[in-house]
């Protein structure tokens, strides 16, 4: 849910901070105090489109930042953010946005730096901002299909699971059909192409490993003279002119002497005898390393071509031994499918047909899926239609199903059509004009929908208006239904929908210094009875109608418990 958002210098706005709570919050107040001006703050936070107009008169640049807690482990943001790389700790998600008096945006996420496009990519899976005239996801065509499936929940996902992994099979043989089905030239120069290449590569004969043992070979050879000479000093000093050996034979035998006389000597004896046959055992084998070492400038340089002609092999076909190897049998079986290119053809063609078989069974299933669960959405949504005082309204799922045609969805495209009055044909959801209907019918779709689509955070901008008496009280109670699901966020000028509220914010603006500024403020039971009053009766507050307003309440309070 949204947890907090700052404004500031936005607008009419100077610096406002707000905390929100789950649930129902409606906001209130008169015509012009900023109601709205909040919500576009929150929609520019969600990569809305934005521009300097925003900015508050005299400053440099506006701020809005937003504080988003995650709920569910599985949310949708939390894929998208590993998409783009952003991390998220704590269940926490931070959106800020910059807007200078140039109009240039500054957007950062967790703190990253982002584009106003990864904003709002982000942004849709937290906010969902209904207005009267906007279309938002429900009212996009493009979209209908992918809510449809998610109202089907595991068992079309799971079809459609099924589906895509035939068709990726069938898209990868029909690519290698394309490819081997290519004219003869283009053919005839990628077998030479090839050839050329496996040529090179099993003309190096290349071993496993063979660069690294002859990089270790250049290194001895490299420090040769720095080798010789420290073996060399080696052996001098055991037994060259220094004897080294000599002079520990000599302590051996005074050890042993006294080792004959005193036996408690005998340990440090036989540790100095076991030392001086070692190292007499060392300084042969060092002799023998002496008589061994052989340098070969001929050998270095026989090295040194052999490494580049690796290297120049590894820009070209992998960046190691291994790698080379792995393309060169890729090659060598490409160049046996394009010398045989018919026989190869006609397997793929008999592979594709089998496959397309399968994909055909396997797209009428999921068809044959949504279908069914087609028929339980309409009926859900001609349910809520008909809380909603829209009884005569007809709702259809249109279908478009083409088997000659797959894509990574299947073959169907999926429309919502809807009648609003008896007689009148159906037409595209997106062509519902009419303010009142609209309103109503995307509540009844998102009362269904919410659940479903993992939004923080969900906003309706006056979305009641145009309606009154039995309507608006349907409506309160729909909004409120939405808001179990989801954290609500509602501008209002129903009294039934303040009454709903689980917060209800006063909006109000006041001049200050010559300027106008805005601020909220969070409304106790009698302050929210004053404002249903207002609501109900306008300027003139009478008992009576703080009488309505208390009913309102109560009334209110029962349909929650309901």
């Amino acid at each position: 849910m949204l947890a907090e958002l700052s404004i500031k210098n936005f607008a009419i706005i100077e610096a406002l901070s707000i905390s929100f709570n789950k649930g129902l919050t409606v906001l209130t107040g008169e015509t012009g105090a900023g109601k709205s001006i909040i919500i576009d703050a929150i929609h520019l936070l969600a990569g809305g489109r934005g521009s300097a107009e925003f900015v508050r008169h005299g400053e440099e640049k506006a701020e809005i930042e937003g504080l988003f807690q995650l709920d569910d482990p599985d949310h949708p943001v939390l894929k998208k953010a590993l998409e783009f790389g952003i991390d998220i700790e704590e269940e926490m998600v931070v959106l800020r946005r910059d807007i200078s008096r140039t109009g240039k945006s500054v957007c950062r996420i967790n703190g990253k730096l982002v584009t106003i496009s990864t904003l709002r990519e982000i942004g849709r899976t937290l906010v969902d901002i209904h207005g009267q005239h906007e279309h938002q996801e429900l009212m996009d065509e493009t979209k209908h299909l992918q809510l449809l499936d998610q109202f089907g929940s595991e068992e079309i996902i799971a079809s459609e699971g099924e589906y895509l992994k035939v068709f990726r099979r069938y898209e990868q043989t029909l690519h290698k059909l394309k490819t081997l089905s290519e004219n003869d030239q283009q053919t005839a120069h990628r077998l030479d192409l090839i050839q050329f290449q496996l040529d090179e590569i099993q003309k190096a004969e290349l071993k496993l490993h063979e660069d690294e043992v002859l990089f270790e070979e250049k290194r001895k050879l490299g420090n040769f003279e720095r080798v010789y000479e420290a073996i060399q000093s080696g052996y001098a000093a055991l037994n060259g002119d220094q004897k080294g050996l000599d002079w520990i034979g000599m302590v051996m035998g005074y050890l042993e002497d006294a080792a004959a006389l005193d036996s408690s000597y005998k340990e440090i004896s036989d540790s100095v005898s076991n030392s001086f046959y070692l190292l007499e055992d060392a300084a042969s084998s060092l002799r023998n390393e002496l008589d061994a070492l052989e340098y070969d400038p001929e050998r270095l340089n026989e090295i040194e071509n052999r490494l580049n002609e690796i290297n120049q092999l590894k820009r070209k076909y992998g960046k190691t031994i291994d790698e080379i190897v792995e393309y060169a049998a890729k090659i060598e079986e490409e160049i046996e499918t394009l010398q045989n290119k018919e026989t190869h053809i006609a397997e793929l063609e008999k592979e594709l047909t089998s496959i397309r078989k399968d994909l055909v069974l396997e797209a009428k299933q999921l068809t044959e899926l949504r279908h069914k669960w087609a028929e339980k959405l309409t009926l859900l949504i001609h349910k809520e239609l008909k809380e909603l005082y829209m009884a005569k309204t007809v709702f259809e799922i249109r279908f478009e199903s083409d088997i000659q045609h797959f894509s990574k969805n299947g073959v169907d495209h999926v429309e919502f059509y809807i009648s609003t009055n008896p007689g009148e044909p159906l037409k595209p959801l997106s062509k519902v004009a009419s303010g009142g209907e609209l309103s109503r019918i995307m509540l009844a779709l998102k009362s269904i929908f919410s659940k479903h689509q993992g939004v923080t955070s969900i906003i309706f901008d006056e979305v009641d208006t145009g309606v009154s008496g039995r309507v608006a009280q349907s409506i309160a109670e729909k909004i409120y239904k939405v808001a179990i699901d989801s954290q609500v966020l509602c501008i209002s000028h129903l009294p039934q929908v303040a009454a709903m509220a689980d917060t209800h914010l006063f909006i109000s603006k006041t001049i200050k210094g010559g300027r106008t500024t805005t601020s909220v403020t969070p409304l106790a039971i009698a302050e929210k009875i004053k404002e249903i009053g207002r609501m109900i009766s306008g300027a003139e507050i009478t008992e009576l109608t703080k009488q309505h307003a208390e009913e309102l309440l109560l009334l209110a309070a029962e349909n929650k418990i309901r």
